[in-house]
């Protein structure tokens, strides 16, 4: 790839990246050389290695970890799909490329002929489904320290971002309030980013994609000097690292802003404390000081220190039964450790005790002006969130 077309950040993170891929894994050829079985130890990425920092109110990997050897019948498939997909990752680093990891998928597909003892030959597929490499490419994120992000490895383009910032992206300079009607869609590699210069007080995330269009429309970001981001649903890891990098960096107070549902709670929980399947992440993707803005249950109901923000006929008009699976989870929720705080509990008890659930659209519905101008400033104003 030309130099002209190649960031000068771009080639220092692959240049890293390469060095490390190969310093972890060279130590299975000393092993070799040493007469040793080639083993490697890899921190368990399991449910019940992941445990909660309350001190840094983040969900990490614990100190498990379990042996991959070359010589173990039940690892040595996955040991050589390891070291395969490690190949396949350095050799695209070093050859200026950017693989998604659907790409590294089929990279790695083939099939090897097998011969047993009695001369019988059979085929062994190196994975049958991506979710089998992608696996493995988590594996090698939690033995290198390597998040797929600094392998340079791309996904899908899921969260965007408006507001009054400059950021370098690659050799160019990007003006994200200058966007017109759309939006900046972050970058699958979103430490690469540079802010070049920022005027703005908060960030705000909201959950649904059709509600960021509509504030950005009205021009709340503008009027409120915040930087607006969606996660359009379920946030990606690129999302999440942005958003951390705005608080961490910029030290902007971060708000969360999703349905007034256990789905809505759980989104808030992620961009706070991290997943619990990816639990290895947190350290670098969570944003531990990020505040719950709402919907709340309070804001529905209220309750004897606050007015609800909708009226009883509003109540009937927007509110949707909970199902089932709602109920469900929320008493998953009620019982995580990070959710057993007093004004946690109490949401929690009032969605349980009625049945009800909201959608950030309803707030909308009261007017779009109010959702921009007074709902969502009046809360940041008093403080009014959840933690």
């Amino acid at each position: 790839m030309s130099s002209e077309l190649t960031s000068k950040v771009d080639k220092e993170a692959r240049k890293k990246a390469a060095d490390t891929l190969r310093q972890v894994f060279v130590k299975l050829i000393e092993q070799i050389n040493n007469s040793e079985p080639p083993t490697m130890e890899i921190p368990k990425r399991t449910l019940g290695n992941t445990i909660y920092d309350e001190k840094r109110k983040l969900l990490l990997l614990g100190e498990e970890k379990l042996k991959r050897s070359f010589f173990d019948l039940n690892e040595s498939k996955r040991f050589m799909q390891t070291v395969l997909m490690a190949s396949i990752i350095y050799d695209a680093l070093i050859n200026d490329e950017y693989p998604t990891i659907r790409d590294l998928y089929y990279r790695g597909k083939h099939s090897i002929i097998l011969k047993d003892p009695r001369g019988k030959t059979y085929e062994e597929n190196t994975w049958d489904e991506q979710k089998e490499s992608d696996s493995v490419i988590m594996d090698i994120e939690v033995f290198t320290s390597l998040l797929r992000e600094d392998m340079l490895i791309l996904s899908k383009e899921k969260g965007k971002v408006v507001g009054d910032m400059r950021i370098r992206s690659g050799n160019d300079i990007i003006d994200l309030s200058k966007m017109g009607h759309g939006a900046y869609s972050i970058e699958p590699t979103p430490d690469l980013i540079d802010f070049v210069d920022i005027n703005a007080e908060f960030v705000l995330v909201v959950e649904k994609d059709a509600v960021f269009q509509q504030l950005h429309r009205a021009g709340f970001w503008k009027q409120y000097k915040a930087i607006l981001v969606t996660s359009a649903g379920q946030p990606d890891r690129a999302t999440r690292r942005f958003v951390r990098r705005l608080n961490e960096e910029l030290k902007l107070p971060v708000y969360i802003l999703t349905d007034a549902d256990p789905y809505g709670w759980y989104i808030y929980s992620v961009f706070r404390i991290g997943s619990i399947s990816l639990s290895y992440e947190s350290e670098r993707l969570a944003t531990p000081n990020a505040k719950f803005l709402g919907v709340s249950m309070t804001d529905i109901f209220g309750d004897s220190n606050k007015k609800p923000y909708l009226s009883e006929q509003e109540r009937r008009n927007y509110i949707i039964k909970a199902k089932d699976a709602d109920i469900k989870r929320a008493t998953e929720i009620k019982n995580y450790q990070w959710f057993k705080t007093k004004a946690w509990q109490h949401e929690i008890e009032i969605f349980l005790n009625k049945k009800s659930k909201l959608e950030i659209e309803a707030m909308a519905s009261k007017g779009l002006k109010f959702l921009a101008f007074q709902y969502i400033p009046e809360k940041i104003k008093s403080k009014d969130y959840v933690e």
